[in-house]
């Protein structure tokens, strides 16, 4: 069993405290979560453990549906970490472990994860069929000696934070919204690639992003941002779109012009954090047009980045 092979990789040194979610965003309502985790495994004198799927469950059950993702795996491990608990488990989601019902998983999870609790939100279910919800679980927890603690969702303004609520905000570019409710700015990352040098010719040369194809990008348009190389800060305004003004209607491109730097960035990792939309990509009737709409949202995104 591939699932069971998995977590026999792992072997705790002390009984564990887990939660079980995909975390796509690890946002503020993970966060509110896994903070209860944390704390509630401190004071038990256990160790705290998230558990992890490399496959949202919708793409398993739905394979027709694309599901955007907020972040990609090595990210979601990363952001987990740093909420400070003390073992992540990536798991496949798999059809092996579709079929597993909710005491077949926990007994796994007892036997190679050495689990005493669970700490999970009030509509967690797991096991064929979602059959473990909370009653079910706490039934399970009885009779084989774990915890369930319900945390409550985390809102703001009113609504529920959810990775579904932050795609929705991210698709109508609200990078306002989606900021407050991920906690931190949404980011892109991946390798600069080789363009075809309109930028530089507009006197703006700008870095091509090539990124996991299964990561959510915001709307077309024009957005400030910020770019890190190499560990530093740059200010940077980032055009997503089919940049209509050169006929090149049919290639989605995420450009960065980024201020103050004039190395070669081709290969690099670099990482952008979306701050705010200016504007639609639109299409210009000449390029001095274009150059003076340019010169503008450089004027503005810094001013934005710079409050």
């Amino acid at each position: 069993m591939r699932v069971e092979e998995e977590l026999a990789q792992f072997l705790p040194r002390e009984d564990m405290l887990l939660t079980i979610g995909v975390f796509d965003g690890v946002h503020l309502g993970h966060r509110h979560l896994i903070s209860k985790l944390v704390e509630l495994a401190r004071k038990q004198n256990l160790l705290s453990g998230v558990i992890t799927f490399r496959k949202h469950p919708r793409e398993l059950f739905s394979p027709q549906m694309s599901l955007p993702y907020l972040t990609t795996i090595a990210e979601r491990e990363q952001l987990l970490k740093k909420q400070g608990v003390d073992t992540v488990v990536v798991l496949p989601f798999d059809k092996e472990l579709s079929r597993l019902n909710a005491r077949e998983f926990v007994g796994l999870l007892k036997k190679h994860l050495r689990m005493r609790g669970l700490v999970v939100g009030p509509d967690f279910a797991l096991g064929k069929n979602r059959e473990g919800n909370v009653d079910t679980l706490r039934s399970l927890g009885k009779e084989t000696d774990f915890a369930v603690t319900i945390v409550p969702p985390r809102k703001i303004d009113g609504e529920i934070v959810s990775s579904t609520a932050i795609r929705n905000a991210l698709t109508e570019g609200d990078m306002g919204k989606v900021t407050r409710l991920l906690g931190r700015p949404f980011s892109l990352q991946g390798k600069v690639i080789s363009g075809e040098h309109h930028g530089a010719k507009l006197g703006f040369p700008t870095a091509n992003l090539s990124i996991d194809p299964k990561i959510a990008v915001p709307p077309d348009g024009v957005y400030a941002t910020r770019v890190y190389i190499d560990g530093r800060e740059y200010q940077a305004m980032v055009n997503i779109g089919r940049r209509p003004t050169f006929g090149e209607e049919n290639e989605r491109t995420i450009e960065s012009y980024i201020m103050n730097y004039k190395q070669d960035l081709y290969g690099k990792e670099v990482k952008i954090e979306v701050i705010q939309r200016l504007r639609d990509e639109k299409y210009f009737n000449n390029i001095d047009e274009l150059k003076k709409q340019i010169a503008e949202d450089v004027k503005r995104g810094s001013e934005i980045l710079n409050m």
